[in-house]
């Protein structure tokens, strides 16, 4: 099995400060997957794609120009305080979107089974119009749309098991029915961004093409993997994807500070295990994890590293 991994230096470059999202959760990743001789075992996505017309497929011309002025002009933040960005900001997303379509690549022809790519600045709220809750451009979607015009696989799964709701993800697909996304987060009464309620499911031929799985504040591996078993797989088996892409992100763990749910990683492990076997039943096993949330270091770089190692297994 070869999993390809897709990181790139310039992702450390996007400095925030202070801010939870911040240069030091890649870090500890690589140097997690390193020392548990991870990393050597996986296939480096070395090549990039210019992300540029890719980009606008999602987002419009004006908001990338205004990031793009923001971080020439070395704003603090765009839109909202928790957008926090600097001078290099701008191309680290660029090159995240990049990273990500290269990997798709891989997969796509057959190089590599799947992958996971340790992106930041993460993309999943990310709107077609603006910034939100830390991501810039939306890397999911964009590859999303990347596979299907790039590579003509037409049915797209997108599973977002981050802690809270991928609102620009599902926007960029509401009225679409060769998109099928599905969000596993707090309940959004309690949880920023305040959406992904039961009755989001889409609108005109996207309709039923959205499933939204809120978790009430202290739900553990049981809620989380009852739900994902019994409302998410059949869904997923009846949508027939031709790839399949995962919002990974790991805050959903018990000992993340930004959210109240209960997980341990044997919830994403198996999840993980999961979906792997539905993208080997209906795609050859095509699969893409890209990450997005995860923000107590230890817990995060011992989630990626058992995420990837399920990506390994045979």
């Amino acid at each position: 099995m070869v999993t390809a991994i897709g990181y790139d230096e310039i992702f450390l470059q996007h400095r925030t400060g202070k801010h939870p999202e911040r240069p030091a959760r890649l870090v500890s990743i690589v140097e997690k997957l390193k020392k548990d001789v991870i990393w050597d075992r996986l296939l480096a996505v070395e090549n990039r794609v210019d992300p540029d017309a890719w980009i606008r497929l999602i987002h419009t011309e004006s908001y990338i120009e205004r990031l793009k002025s923001a971080c020439e002009n070395g704003l603090p933040f765009i839109d909202t305080p928790d957008s926090a960005i600097c001078r290099d900001s701008y191309e680290a997303a660029r090159q995240a979107v990049s990273v990500s379509l290269a990997a798709c690549d891989l997969i796509a022809a057959g190089e590599a089974q799947n992958g996971f790519c340790a992106l930041r600045p993460p993309g999943h709220h990310a709107e077609s119009d603006r910034s939100m809750g830390f991501c810039l451009f939306n890397n999911a979607a964009i590859a999303g749309r990347y596979l299907q015009k790039q590579h003509g696989l037409k049915r797209i799964l997108i599973l977002d098991w981050d802690v809270h709701h991928g609102n620009g993800t599902q926007n960029s697909f509401w009225r679409d029915d060769t998109v099928f996304y599905c969000s596993l987060h707090q309940h959004p009464a309690t949880c920023f961004p305040g959406t992904g309620w039961p009755n989001e499911f889409g609108e005109g031929p996207g309709r039923g093409y959205t499933l939204n799985l809120p978790l009430e504040p202290g739900a553990g591996d049981e809620e989380f993997l009852e739900l994902f078993w019994t409302n998410f797989m059949p869904m997923a088996r009846e949508f027939r994807p031709s790839f399949v892409l995962i919002s990974a992100g790991f805050d959903g763990h018990r000992k993340d500070p930004l959210a109240q749910l209960n997980l341990s990683e044997e919830a994403y492990i198996l999840a993980g295990r999961e979906i792997k076997r539905l993208a080997e039943e209906y795609c050859q096993g095509r699969l893409l994890s890209l990450l997005e949330g995860g923000y107590q270091l230890g817990v995060l770089s011992q989630c990626v590293a058992d995420h990837i190692k399920v990506l390994l297994e045979q």
